[in-house]
């Protein structure tokens, strides 16, 4: 009688389902929506359209108009990516330059 081949000895997985040493793994950090200053827009304009597009009163909004006017931006919201892209999107309709910003 003959004997047949051992089978192959298990091996363990070579991906390691443990994260990298160098890999985020913070929860999801939120993405700022900036507006920045530009020499088109005027101010009320500005005013007017983050109370539309964020339902802030008109002091929250001047406020962060002028510090769009004053400082060259402002950050206007803050959320997950696919808000933050929307929140940016919208303000494009309307003229105004915004970009995203994930903090570190």
């Amino acid at each position: 009688m003959t004997s047949l081949p051992a089978p192959p000895a298990e091996q363990a997985p070579s991906k390691s389902d443990l994260p990298a040493s160098g890999d985020d793994t913070r929860p999801d950090r939120p993405w700022l929506v900036i507006v920045w200053n530009d020499p088109i827009n005027l101010m009320s304009y500005v005013t007017y359209v983050f109370q539309k597009l964020f339902g802030y009163s008109r002091d929250k909004a001047t406020a962060l108009m002028l510090d769009v006017h004053h400082k060259g931006r402002a950050v206007v919201s803050s959320g997950p990516r696919e808000r933050a892209e929307l929140d940016a999107f919208r303000l494009h309709q309307h003229g105004l330059w915004a970009t995203l910003e994930q903090p570190g």
